[in-house]
C-alpha cells in the first residue's frame, strides 16, 4: 500500500515551476506596459511644452517685479536688475534713459516694492521664442516722510527668448473692464 501512494504523488505536476512561469509572464508584462508608459511620456512634446510656459511664466513675474521694485537708497543695484531683465527696444529705452530717471528717483527718495499676485501665460511660441504674460501685482511706493500707497494693477508682458533665458521685452497697463485695447 505504501507503494501505491508513492506511485501516485510521483506523478502530480510540481505547482512551483507553473507558479514561477506565471509570475515571470505576469512581470514581464507589467514591464512592457510600463516601459512603454515611461517612453510615451518622455517623447511627448507637451511636457516640453509645458515646461517652457512654466520657465516664461516664472521668468515674465519675475521681471515685472524687477521692473516695479526701485529702492532710492541702492539705485544702481535696482536699475542694474531691471537691465538684466530686459531684453530688446525695453532695454535700449532702460539703459539710454537711466541717468536721468535715476536723478529723478533721487530727488523723490522712494522707495518703490512690487509682489506678484498671480500671473498667466496668455500666448507661447516656443519655436520663435516670444511670448506674453499676463501678471497681477501690488505695487508699495513709501515716500520720503513715510507715507506708504498701494496699488494694484495687472500688467501685459512680452518676453523674448535670448541666450536661452526668458527676458521681458515689452511692458504695458493691461485694459481694466471694457476698455477699448487700441
Amino acid at each position: 500500500m505504501k507503494r501505491a501512494v508513492r506511485v501516485l504523488t510521483a506523478h502530480r505536476p510540481r505547482p512551483l515551476p507553473s507558479v514561477l512561469l506565471a509570475l515571470t509572464l505576469f512581470v514581464g508584462g507589467f514591464a512592457a506596459w510600463t516601459g512603454q508608459d515611461w517612453y510615451r511620456a518622455a517623447h511627448d512634446d507637451r511636457a516640453a511644452y509645458a515646461a517652457q510656459r512654466d520657465e516664461a511664466l516664472a521668468a515674465g513675474e519675475q521681471a515685472v517685479q524687477n521692473l516695479n521694485t526701485l529702492d532710492h537708497r541702492d539705485l544702481n543695484q535696482g536699475l542694474d536688475l531691471w537691465e538684466s531683465s530686459t531684453a530688446g527696444e525695453l532695454h535700449e529705452q532702460l539703459a539710454s534713459g537711466r541717468d536721468e530717471f535715476a536723478e529723478q528717483v533721487k530727488a523723490a527718495k522712494t522707495v518703490t516694492t512690487a509682489r506678484v499676485l498671480s500671473g498667466a501665460v496668455t500666448e507661447l511660441d516656443d519655436r520663435a521664442g516670444r511670448a506674453r504674460v499676463l501678471v497681477a501685482l501690488r505695487v508699495t511706493v513709501r515716500a520720503s516722510d513715510g507715507a506708504k500707497t498701494d496699488k494694484d494693477s495687472r500688467m501685459l508682458g512680452e518676453l523674448t527668448r535670448t541666450g536661452g533665458r526668458w527676458k521681458l521685452s515689452a511692458l504695458g497697463q493691461a485694459p481694466v473692464g471694457g476698455a477699448p485695447t487700441g
